[in-house]
C-alpha cells in the first residue's frame, strides 16, 4: 500500500469515527435529556407506561443506563480522536445533531405512535406536543445531515 493510500484510508477512518462518536453522543444526550426532563422533572411519562409505576421506574433506570453507556462510549471514541489529533469538530457536531434527531424521531414515531409504550404527555389533545417533538427532530436531522455532507471530503492534516 502506498503512503497516499494509507493517508486516504486513515482519513476515511477518522471521518467515520468522528461521525459515529458524534452520533452516539447525540443519541445518549437526547436520551438523557428526555429521561431527565420528561420522565423525572416533569413526570409526564415513564419509558414504559403499560404497567405499574414501579415497572415504569425500573424501565426509566434501564433507559437512563443505556443513555449513559452511549454517551460514555462516544467520549472514549472522541478522546481517541483527540489523542490522534483527528477531531473534525464540524463533522462531529453534525453527528451529534443526527444522533439526537434520529433518537427523537424514533421515540416520537415508533415508541409514541406505533408501539404506544408511552406518550409524550397524557393530555386530551397530544397533537401539538407530537408535532413540536417530531418537527424539532426533523430540524436536527436536516442540520446534522448538512454538516456531515459538507464535511464528507474534509481531511486531517
Amino acid at each position: 500500500m502506498t503512503s497516499d493510500n494509507m493517508i486516504n484510508n486513515n482519513n476515511t477512518i477518522s471521518r467515520s469515527k468522528n461521525l459515529w462518536s458524534g452520533f452516539l453522543f447525540g443519541l445518549g444526550l437526547a436520551a438523557f435529556i428526555d429521561e431527565m426532563v420528561f420522565h423525572q422533572l416533569l413526570r409526564w411519562h415513564h419509558f414504559y407506561d403499560k404497567s405499574t409505576t414501579d415497572i415504569g421506574l425500573v424501565s426509566d433506570g434501564l433507559f437512563h443506563a443505556f443513555s449513559w453507556f452511549a454517551t460514555i462510549g462516544s467520549l472514549f471514541m472522541f478522546a481517541d480522536l483527540r489523542r490522534r489529533q483527528s477531531v473534525l469538530m464540524t463533522r462531529w457536531v453534525g453527528g451529534v445533531l443526527l444522533g439526537a434527531g434520529v433518537f427523537q424521531l424514533y421515540d416520537g414515531i415508533i415508541q409514541h405512535k406505533l408501539m404506544r409504550i408511552h406518550q409524550i404527555r397524557y393530555v386530551e389533545n397530544v397533537v401539538p406536543y407530537d408535532l413540536v417533538w417530531n418537527i424539532i427532530a426533523i430540524i436536527m436531522i436536516v442540520l446534522g445531515g448538512l454538516l456531515v455532507f459538507r464535511t464528507r471530503k474534509e481531511y486531517i492534516t
